[in-house]
Parts: structure tokens; C-alpha cells; sequence
């Protein structure tokens, strides 16, 4: 058992974790005369390590995932949706959100398609829900920093949010509140022609490519705030403003977070750094889930497609449980780390 929990360690730290790049950077800009203990040194350490390591896992993962993904064309998911009723049919949805690497934003005209293919508004949702806050990646990323039992209780959580939440949209009659335009959209259905493994990861590598392009901003914003707060903002600080001892700071952090617009990828060194600086676990992950779930550019689009109250009904039921979540990971955190 110990072999075991040694090779895992080794896992999570060097390959995931990818912690001998750090010692490699630390050497070399050593070598160079920089202070590591210092707001430069530390700084710039703190941003090629993080970087390099995100793009790296970022890159083999899409790959991974859009492997995966290329057997679930619309068409195919509709089908499949189609099979399935009741929170069966959330659950479903849920799931199948997590091999689609989208931020909430490109989930939402997948959402009006699946909607003007005429599928219940609840399990659209759960999809929506779960797209954008959970997927194969976010799930090994969060891995390599937070360790497996956060990374797997965040993911399962995140699907939970997205189940309830289609569930209770679904059963208080909001499907009423879906733009008319929407639900008589044209809905073609064409045969999607069966791909040969070179089609795939030709597939594959072009959504690296894409997904690269789209989400390298934000990973170098992210990767500079985490420098920044890694390096500059001063523990005490964190800490009494994000720490345990503030009751509403995940109430706080998540109304910080819905306006921002970000992916979980360039989230993740925000996080890691605010982990490291004493805000509490639960805080940090609130803050997570509102930037990728709730995003204003997401909402802003979402209000095209949906009614105020809709829209109205689905901010609340998304903040409601993703306050919930950081309050529970607050009050276990001790299980985690």
C-alpha cells in the first residue's frame, strides 16, 4: 500500500505536477543571479513554471479530450439525450458536458441548438451548467495542484450543481421562458459522416491548435495575477479577507467572480496562488465555479436566448449552489488537505 502511495505521489507531484520544471527554472534563473526569495526572482519563476506547466497538460489533454469528443457529434448527442427522461436525462447531460472543453460562452449556442432540437429546457441546462465548470481536464489540471481528493470532489459537485439545478428548472415550468426564436429554430438533421482514426486526430490536433489560441490570454492574465499575488500581496492579507475567519468571504468571492470572464484554465493559477497565500480552500474553488459558470459575457449572450426570469432563475440557482459548495469544502476542509 505504501509502493502504491509513493507511485501515485510520484505521479501527482512530477508528472502532473510537473515539479522538477520548477526546480530546473529555479536553477537556471539562480544561474542567472536572481533571488528566488525575492519579488522578481520569485515572481518570474512563479510565471514561466506555471505557463509552461499549463500549456503543457493543457495541450495533451484537449488532445485527449477531443479524441474522446469526436464520437459525440450534436447529432449523436441529441440521439443519445433523446434516449433518456427524468434526472436521467440530467445526469446524462451533466455528464456528457465534461468531454466538451468549451467556456460558457461557446456551451451557449450548443444550448439553443439542443433546445431547438426540442429536448426538455432542464436538461439543456445541466449541460449548460456543466460544460463550462467541469470537464477532463479541469479535473487532471486541478489534480496537479490540489491533489486528487479535491479535484474529484470538485468535479463530482460541479455535477451535482448541474443535475439540481436542470432538475428545478425543469419542474417549475421555465421552459415557457425560452425565447420564441430559439424553440422554432430550423433543425436540420444530417448524417455525420463516420471518422477514421486519421480523422480524428487531425480532429484532435486542430481543437488543440484552436483551444490554444482562444484561452492563451487568459491563461498569461491568470498566470500574472497568481505571480502578483504569489509574490507581492501580503499573506495577512489574504488571509483575513478570504481566510476562515471571514464567514462571507465565499459569499464574496463569488460575487467577485461573476462578473470576470475567464476559463477553469486561467483560473487555476489564481487559485493556486491564493491557496498558498492562506485563503480558505472553499473560497477559493466558489471563486472558480462563478467565473467559469457565470461570466457577464456568458450571461449577456444567455439573455438572447432566454427570458429575464429564466436567466434570473438560473444566476440564482448556479450562485446558490456554488455558495453552498464553498461552505461545505470550508467546513471539511481537513478531509482535503
Amino acid at each position: 500500500m505504501e509502493m502504491l502511495n509513493s507511485a501515485w505521489m510520484f505521479f501527482q507531484d512530477q508528472i502532473l505536477g510537473m515539479k522538477w520544471l520548477n526546480v530546473l527554472i529555479g536553477k537556471g534563473l539562480t544561474a542567472l543571479g536572481l533571488d528566488l526569495d525575492g519579488i522578481l526572482g520569485g515572481g518570474i519563476q512563479f510565471f514561466i513554471y506555471d505557463t509552461i506547466k499549463i500549456f503543457v497538460l493543457l495541450s495533451v489533454l484537449i488532445f485527449m479530450i477531443s479524441y474522446i469528443q469526436s464520437y459525440f457529434p450534436p447529432e449523436r448527442t441529441k440521439k443519445i439525450l433523446g434516449r433518456f427522461h427524468g434526472i436521467g436525462a440530467n445526469s446524462i447531460a451533466a455528464l456528457l458536458g465534461t468531454v466538451t472543453p468549451f467556456c460558457s460562452c461557446s456551451s451557449i449556442p450548443i444550448f439553443m441548438g439542443f433546445t431547438s432540437a426540442g429536448l426538455p429546457v432542464g436538461v439543456t441546462f445541466s449541460f449548460l451548467i456543466s460544460s463550462p465548470m467541469v470537464d477532463l481536464g479541469s479535473l487532471v489540471l486541478l489534480m496537479s495542484i490540489f491533489g486528487a481528493k479535491i479535484a474529484v470532489a470538485y468535479v463530482l459537485l460541479g455535477l451535482v450543481i448541474a443535475v439540481i439545478g436542470g432538475t428545478f428548472l425543469e419542474k417549475t415550468g421555465m421552459e415557457r421562458y425560452v425565447e420564441d426564436f430559439v424553440k422554432k429554430a430550423v433543425n436540420a438533421e444530417t448524417e455525420t459522416a463516420e471518422l477514421t482514426r486519421h480523422d480524428r486526430i487531425v480532429f484532435s490536433k486542430e481543437q488543440v491548435l484552436a483551444t490554444i489560441k482562444k484561452v492563451a490570454p487568459y491563461i498569461f492574465v491568470g498566470v500574472g495575477i497568481g505571480a502578483f499575488i504569489h509574490n507581492v500581496i501580503p499573506q495577512v492579507w489574504i488571509e483575513e479577507v478570504l481566510g476562515s475567519g471571514n464567514p462571507f468571504a465565499v459569499i464574496l468571492a463569488t460575487l467577485v467572480g461573476i462578473p470576470m470572464y475567464a476559463d477553469i484554465f486561467g483560473t487555476i493559477p489564481v487559485a493556486e496562488s491564493l491557496l498558498a497565500k492562506g485563503a480558505s480552500l472553499g473560497t477559493i474553488l466558489s471563486f472558480m465555479m462563478a467565473v467559469t459558470t457565470l461570466s457577464l459575457p456568458s450571461l449577456i449572450m444567455l439573455r438572447k436566448a432566454v427570458k429575464p426570469k429564466l436567466l434570473t432563475a438560473f444566476i440564482g440557482i448556479c450562485a446558490m449552489g456554488i455558495i453552498l459548495v464553498g461552505y461545505l469544502f470550508n467546513a471539511f476542509q481537513y478531509l482535503f488537505i
